[in-house]
């Protein structure tokens, strides 16, 4: 460049006025790389831009034959870009004007053209530059919106991520997240408690019986890894017996995230919670075990007893419903036992089919209830016993129909009134129970067939029960592929209803299990007598 204005100024016709035009230029270029643009008042660059039209003018003067009148289409373009349409309008007259000037003082008339082509051309350029320029503000202007919302939104990414983190170190279970390549990609502060208290308990790891040792690929981690989805898996980790022994029960998800897809595993100590059902089934399996013994030996003495000839048919009319009620208790007990010693999910009952009599065993566990309703002065109404029959075990069905009976009464208001009734209606066998005691409340109707489960009003009376009743007529009635439901309103009673198929149950004629979950355990089939078929 400099090479050419020195080639200019050796042929410039006006060698001042390219000096005047160099300097204006100078000063016009000097002011635009001083000015703070960004803060630059609109003054400063009209007077920057009016230079450089001023400074082309002077260097076309100067050298009219070099061209140099080409230069002005820069600052007529900085015009337009700068204060768009307004400004392309002025620099162009401004430019076109001084062009057209120049032309009648040098050349005299002005040509045809002289007078279009050179504006023309200006035009053009500042009107495309124009068009470009407000694309590009209105392009600035978004990617300005869309950085201020992208900002935003992580700065609220940030604040969630804090939370999220936050809330997953409170918890006291442990959350780890693995991404599809097995790296560990979340991990809570409770997940490290818990891995280095499994780490203090020992390397060995043990099924949920606590005995049966695990293969490192069949823990909740690795089996995790490997894609599976489960829920509940219990893990003993330490040696039986060690003191620093602890259960971890794991959960696995699928996790879909920005690096595809991933795996959840969530984790919780439930060492307290393992020992106390340990505690609670051996307490309740010790008692149990106890119960028997005498039960036993009333059942001999009664046998014996029955046996007297000397007896008058009153007296053995009462010790067969003194035995036979001492049978039962012995099966519940048995029950008990059961319980305890396999599934803590279901008991393991077994059935025996046969076509039974409904209406003799709901009629006969009226008669034997007796004595109960008539000390708390309730009347038990059996007028919707209808001749019923059906394929069941007319033992467990008796014991299922004694638990809803015998609560009835219990938990009924004294001197209430309980309706117990049966009959055989679109292809199933129905039992009814229903009394006007006080009801079950909303919140606890849904758990009253869980085991072990009595509600707060009755913990706190003087009433006893186990808990385990109606969870054991449950299983049996879901042994026998029926169900059993309750209904109740504060105030207004409580009514189950137990359905029964009339045929028995397609997995078996000779025997029925209550869970899928006791399938792979011992199979355990408890001794109980027989009814006789004589009624009291």
């Amino acid at each position: 460049m400099s090479a050419g204005l020195v080639a200019v100024a050796s042929t410039a016709p006006e060698p001042a006025m390219l000096v005047w035009g160099l300097m204006i230029g100078a000063v016009a270029t000097a002011l635009a790389m001083l000015a703070p643009w960004g803060r630059a008042p609109v003054v400063l660059l009209a007077v920057v831009q009016l230079l450089d039209v001023v400074a082309v003018g002077f260097l076309r003067e100067a050298s009219p034959p070099a061209g140099l009148g080409l230069l002005w289409t820069f600052p007529v373009m900085w015009a337009a870009w700068v204060f768009g349409t307004a400004g392309a309008c002025l620099s162009v007259a401004f430019a076109s004007l001084t062009y057209w000037g120049q032309g009648v003082v040098n050349s005299g008339p002005v040509s045809l053209d002289l007078a279009l082509v050179f504006p023309a051309t200006v035009a053009v350029l500042a009107a495309v530059t124009t068009v470009v320029g407000r694309l590009t503000s209105s392009q600035r202007t978004l990617l300005e919106r869309q950085s201020v919302a992208l900002r935003a939104a992580m700065a609220r990414a940030h604040r969630q991520e804090a939370l999220v983190t936050a809330v997953l170190d409170a918890v006291d279970f442990g959350v780890v997240g693995f991404d599809g390549e097995g790296t560990v990609t979340l991990s809570n502060d409770a997940q490290q408690r818990l891995e280095a208290a499994c780490a203090e308990a020992g390397p060995d790891a043990y099924g949920p019986d606590g005995f049966t040792a695990l293969d490192p690929d069949d823990l909740p981690t690795a089996r995790a890894l490997r894609g599976e989805t489960f829920e509940g898996a219990l893990v003993w980790y330490g040696e039986p017996g060690s003191p620093q022994r602890r259960a971890l029960m794991s959960t696995a998800r699928s996790e879909v995230g920005a690096t595809g897809e991933g795996r959840i595993v969530v984790t919780r100590d439930v060492t307290d919670e393992m020992l106390a059902l340990r505690s609670r089934a051996d307490l309740v399996g010790s008692v149990s075990h106890e119960l028997r013994t005498p039960l036993t030996s009333i059942l001999g003495y009664l046998d014996l007893a029955s046996g007297d000839p000397a007896l008058s048919d009153s007296t053995r009319r009462s010790l067969g419903v003194a035995e036979r009620n001492a049978e039962r208790l012995l099966a519940l007990v048995t029950d008990v036992l059961s319980e305890s010693a396999t599934s803590r999910m279901g008991l393991d009952l077994r059935i025996r089919p046969e076509s039974t009599d409904l209406a003799q065993v709901v009629r006969a566990a009226v008669e034997s209830a007796q004595p109960r309703a008539a000390a708390r002065e309730v009347s038990v109404d059996t007028s919707g016993v209808d001749p019923t029959t059906a394929v069941v075990d007319s033992h467990r069905i008796r014991q299922v129909v004694d638990n809803l009976l015998g609560n009835a009464i219990k938990y009924g208001r004294e001197g209430g009134h309980v309706e117990v009734g049966c009959t055989a209606e679109g292809g199933h066998a129905w039992v009814v129970v229903r009394d006007d005691g006080p009801g079950i409340a909303d919140v606890d109707l849904p758990r009253v067939f869980d085991r072990f489960f009595r509600s707060d009003g009755v913990r706190m009376s003087s009433t006893t029960g186990s808990g385990l009743g109606l969870a054991i007529s449950r299983d049996i009635v879901r042994a026998h592929g029926g169900e059993i439901t309750a209904s109740s309103s504060p105030g207004t009673g409580a009514t189950f209803v137990v359905r029964l198929p009339l045929r028995a149950p397609t997995e078996g004629p000779a025997e029925t299990q209550t869970d899928t979950q006791t399938k792979n355990q011992p199979e355990y089939q408890p001794e109980y007598p027989t009814e006789d078929g004589e009624q009291p």
